[in-house]
């Protein structure tokens, strides 16, 4: 069972998220809050599996309540998709990069809602690559300078190409086609990777890959 927070300062949309997640077998929401220290709290108090994030709420935005609940050893389990009205904004690079594991936008139809929950309940990140493309421009534009990228040195060859195409925004499926691999194997590449970089999920390595230029927008056709 998936066990799902939602956060949002909106009662019918939190209302409406319930209504939608509720009617599937392998969901449940366990508690709702209205901003985002309540959303801290319940998060500490119940560890849900996945957290609906509202990104602009009162007393604490979701913002920082990401940032706190990411930061947290107490819940490294815990995943958390931001909630926003525009599919790319300021808030959404910083929460992404604050350890978020996804996001959609509020109009985001039913099934993509599903889907998106099981998604990063698995401990996949919810970046769809014509997102992550835009995305990951947005990352390039702020880094003047990127660092040597020494702790990718850990990695292999084969991991480097992963890597790649990861940050590209394609899934274990597509990596597997592009690189002749099963799926499976694609799978234990991506694992693999994510602990030798201490990475929480996908989204993370995406930060890395174009934070320390080892890849930038548009290199792949």
């Amino acid at each position: 069972m998936i066990r799902v927070l939602l956060a949002d300062d909106q009662t019918l949309v939190r209302a409406g998220f319930r209504s939608i997640l509720e009617g599937e077998d392998d969901i449940e929401i366990v508690a709702e809050a209205g901003d985002g220290e309540q959303a801290i709290a319940r998060a500490a108090e119940l560890r849900p599996d996945v957290v609906l994030m509202d990104i602009r709420m009162p007393v604490l935005d979701g913002l920082e309540a990401t940032r706190r609940i990411v930061s947290d050893p107490r819940l490294h389990e815990v995943r958390v998709v931001i909630l926003t009205t525009f599919d790319l904004d300021d808030y959404v690079y910083g929460a992404i990069k604050a350890g978020a594991s996804g996001f959609l936008v509020k109009d985001t139809e039913p099934p993509e809602l599903i889907h998106g929950v099981r998604v990063v309940a698995r401990g996949d990140a919810l970046l769809a690559p014509t997102v992550t493309r835009r995305l990951i421009a947005e990352f390039a534009s702020r880094i003047t300078a990127p660092p040597p990228a020494v702790e990718l040195n850990a990695l292999t060859d084969r991991e480097r190409e992963v890597l790649e195409l990861v940050a590209a925004g394609l899934s274990n499926e597509e990596i597997a086609a592009r690189l002749v691999l099963s799926p499976a194997t694609a799978k234990t590449h991506v694992s693999r990777i994510l602990a030798k970089l201490g990475a929480r999920d996908r989204a993370q390595l995406v930060v890395l890959a174009y934070e320390t230029g080892m890849i930038r927008p548009g290199w792949l056709s």
